[in-house]
């Protein structure tokens, strides 16, 4: 049982993130303050809703790098939008119209996807620069910092404040509930639904997905347009959160999204992966990200980390498996050695 338990990705993320933080807790006392976790959760909540889109693509054996453009496309054209019509109402219309626009964003990818069988990271990768070569061009590339005032209240709904000892109000904000939510969605469909076992199934052969009744164009359209619905909420939260749009923003930020879900334990090459591990990888990739300056580490060296996390991340788990297939022949082997040969009559 405890063997089991411990040949887990995601037992074994939790029991590095645990030791990374005792380990930064140790050198710098800070890292433990509620100011400093409350930054972690807030850091987490936007990689964390891209992180559980990547875990689905990744599932299903595809690769998507196109979900930072639909959702800086999404946050800023909703605020040229509202902005422009001189809305004065709450955020949730914000999050409304940019979960549409990343709608449509992410059908345009299922489309090429699933209508033509086009590999996904070319897909992907011709409507990232499709997108933000729009975005830049026609609607516009301007810091815009006078948001609507919606936009402007929603960076102060914490869900409560506490007071530290230096008389520092600090804040656990409410977008938090947004990741909640989401990963509570995934979770069901992921383990609870046949529409998670197609995704699943996608991700271990298409072929077989398809022989045994799963309708694969309608799983890929599903995903697809999933992943640009938490994109474009994504995007709208980073925007209210940093109280500005600015196309230039979010794009980049694929390569740290894509290390936290290998890292939580989904594979590269489809069929495993899971929402709680996932979480766990986004966390230890933010603790490290946000943390380095309080171990005394430059921020430089924040790139050589996450590269170094993609390679043991997708290493660890192709060895485990050679070594769980290497062990199975040779049981059969042995098998086969001990037989009495009258047996083989």
């Amino acid at each position: 049982m405890l063997g089991r338990l411990l040949s887990k990705q995601e037992t074994l993320v939790g029991i590095t993130l645990l030791g990374l933080c005792l380990l930064i807790g140790a050198i710098n006392p800070v890292f433990w303050t509620p100011g400093n976790w409350f930054d972690l959760a807030r850091s987490a909540t936007v990689m964390g809703i891209f992180a559980i889109g990547v875990l689905i693509v990744l599932i299903s054996g595809g690769i998507d790098v196109s979900f930072t453009a639909i959702a800086v496309f999404s946050m800023y054209s909703t605020t040229v939008l509202l902005r422009n019509l001189n809305y004065q109402g709450g955020m949730w219309l914000f999050f409304l119209i940019s979960a549409l626009i990343g709608l449509g964003l992410g059908l345009i990818n299922a489309f090429f996807i699933a209508r033509f069988r086009l590999p996904t990271l070319i897909v992907t990768l011709g409507t990232q620069s499709m997108f933000r070569g729009f975005l830049l061009f026609v609607i516009g590339s301007r810091i815009i910092r006078d948001i609507p005032p919606g936009m402007a209240e929603y960076s102060r709904a914490f869900l409560f404040t506490v007071t530290d000892e230096r008389g520092v109000t600090v804040g656990l904000h409410s977008a938090v509930l947004w990741l909640v939510a989401i990963a509570v969605l995934a979770f069901v469909i992921l383990r609870y639904t046949m529409l998670g076992r197609s995704i699943y199934a996608l991700g271990g052969s298409r072929e077989a997905a398809e022989r045994v009744g799963f309708n694969v164009t309608l799983t890929q359209v599903f995903i697809y347009a999933f992943v640009g619905v938490l994109a474009g909420i994504a995007g709208m939260i980073y925007g209210g959160l940093n109280r500005q749009a600015n196309a230039q923003d979010i794009v980049g930020q694929e390569l740290d999204v894509i290390a936290a879900t290998v890292l939580g334990g989904a594979s590269i090459m489809g069929g495993r992966g899971s929402v709680i591990g996932t979480l766990l990888g986004v966390m230890l990739v933010v603790v490290m990200s946000n943390s380095l300056v309080l171990m005394g580490i430059p921020a430089t060296w924040q790139r050589v980390v996450i590269g170094a996390i993609i390679i043991i991340g997708t290493a660890v788990p192709v060895l485990r498996t050679l070594r769980q297939q290497r062990r199975a022949v040779r049981v059969e082997t042995e098998g086969e050695s001990l037989a009495p040969a009258g047996g083989r009559a």
